[in-house]
């Protein structure tokens, strides 16, 4: 498959990603983490999938708004990396919260699954 159709794909991937989180969609972010995820977030925790989909379940991470500012991907084979910059408003273990962040994401493909995000950080902009 030629890159252009890949790179199609993960900005495909991406915008169901920042839709799941804006729902609170456990599946498709099921569907879309890793199970060897590795999430470094804006305070420097060190984040599971089982953490961020049981954090996405229970209430304890509510993103009210996510509004990209800027998004840039890279595609090298079954390897892509995306680089959002987005305004983000919700609710983390019970504190209001909003921020500008850069989140980088390393995502891995394969045919059966499609992309998924292996690895993930989450810094202030």
């Amino acid at each position: 498959m030629p890159d252009s159709e890949r790179e199609a794909e993960l900005f495909d991937a991406e915008r169901r990603l920042q839709a799941a989180q804006r729902a609170g969609d456990v599946a498709t972010l099921d569907q879309l983490l890793h199970d060897d995820l590795i999430a470094i977030g804006p305070d420097g925790g060190r984040h599971t999938k089982q953490d961020d989909l049981a954090a996405h379940h229970d209430g304890t991470s509510v993103i009210d708004e996510l509004a990209q500012e800027d998004l840039e991907l890279i595609v090298a084979g079954s390897t892509g990396v995306t680089f959002l910059l987005a305004r983000v408003t919700g609710t983390y273990a019970g504190a209001p919260f909003a921020a500008r962040l850069r989140y980088t994401r390393t995502w891995t493909y394969d045919d059966e699954q499609g992309w998924r995000i292996l690895a993930a950080h989450i810094s202030p902009a």
